[in-house]
């Protein structure tokens, strides 16, 4: 592989959060990126220091034309509005297997805790069994065992799994944007899905974005299939996230309880509430990821404190006015100067 080819990686799903993210830390340290989309005279617009391809992952002939020369897929993206999602998600992927079969690249998959099920441990491994109850879960799972496949006849691959995405970019249907806050709107009630006493897991897109540049940066060291886990923000009393939201926000919100009563009656009809219902598990176990394989790799684990995390994810969603924002910072130093 020459030196032009590893410099320049191909980012399926760039306008995303997750993409984008990962797009973007590539490019601060050298990297030439290519992205696929639909629109992609739109998305240079946005973009303008990527080379933008019209295409869509979808298409097989596509990604194969958009990933010559490449050394490295970053796999990232997901059907347009999330619709058929089980039945997509998986021929995307083959397109990506196929076309970094042929360019003799690497591929990234952003990983989640989907694969594992309520059975599993406290503290999964990489290696911990997976046991996952939803389709999303399966469906994750399929997506690492061909991965996994491909590993072992010259593609490699990098997976890394994390928490509940929150932070600039994350989509609309997140947790921390379709939960605990409402966009565009100033933060007054918390509704918080977490049940005190009971920890989650929680990534912030740049964290994860970093973690798998370095990794990158790693790669030529790395076994074919390299899976790790970040331990990311873990709330421990399911109770952290929302006090920083509400230390973020001025300190006057109310932190309320999330309406879980309204989601098995709303699932039916609404695609949203039937995945939310699905994936209720996760607030009720507290499951957190072992990242001791990452940190063995990579000494420590990029981590953003807490606050600057959550005001920056405020911000994006139009959360955090502009007013506010002072007094924000004003009471966060208050706090933390009181705090032991």
């Amino acid at each position: 592989m020459n030196g032009e080819t590893k410099i320049t990686a191909l980012v399926l799903g760039a306008t995303g959060g997750i993409g984008g993210a990962i797009a973007r830390k590539l490019l601060a340290r050298g990297w030439r990126i290519r992205a696929l989309n639909r629109d992609a005279a739109k998305a240079s617009k946005n973009e303008p220091a990527f080379e933008w391809l019209q295409g869509d992952a979808m298409n097989a002939g596509d990604v194969l034309k958009a990933a010559e020369g490449v050394g490295l897929i970053v796999h990232a993206v997901n059907p347009p509005g999330y619709r058929d999602w089980e039945r997509l998600v998986l021929p995307m992927l083959d397109n990506t297997i196929a076309a970094a079969r042929v360019a003799g690249a690497r591929i990234v998959l952003p990983g989640n805790v989907y694969n594992f099920g309520p059975d599993a441990l406290q503290s999964p491994t990489e290696e911990s069994p997976q046991h996952p109850l939803t389709k999303k879960g399966a469906i994750r799972v399929e997506m690492e065992k061909r991965l996994k496949a491909a590993s072992q006849s010259g593609t490699g691959a990098i997976v890394v799994r994390a928490g509940d995405f929150f932070g600039p970019g994350a989509t609309a249907n997140s947790w921390f944007s379709s939960g605990l806050v409402t966009p565009g709107k100033p933060v007054g009630t918390i509704k918080n899905p977490g049940r005190r006493g009971i920890g989650h897991q929680w990534t912030y897109l740049p964290d994860m974005a970093e973690t798998i540049t370095q990794l990158i940066e790693r790669a030529d060291q790395l076994p074919p299939f390299a899976v790790y886990h970040m331990d990311g923000f873990w709330d421990a009393d399911g109770m952290q996230m929302a006090e920083a939201i509400k230390r973020v926000a001025g300190g006057k919100a109310k932190i309320g309880r999330f309406p879980w009563w309204l989601v098995p009656l709303a699932a039916p009809f609404v695609p949203l509430m039937r995945e939310i219902n699905e994936m209720r598990y996760l607030w009720k176990v507290p499951l957190r990821m072992n990242n001791a394989k990452l940190v063995a790799e990579l000494s420590k684990e990029p981590q953003t404190p807490i606050d600057e995390a959550v005001r920056a994810s405020l911000v994006a969603l139009g959360c955090l006015p502009e007013a506010h924002r002072d007094t924000a910072a004003a009471f966060i130093g208050h706090t933390l100067q009181k705090a032991p």
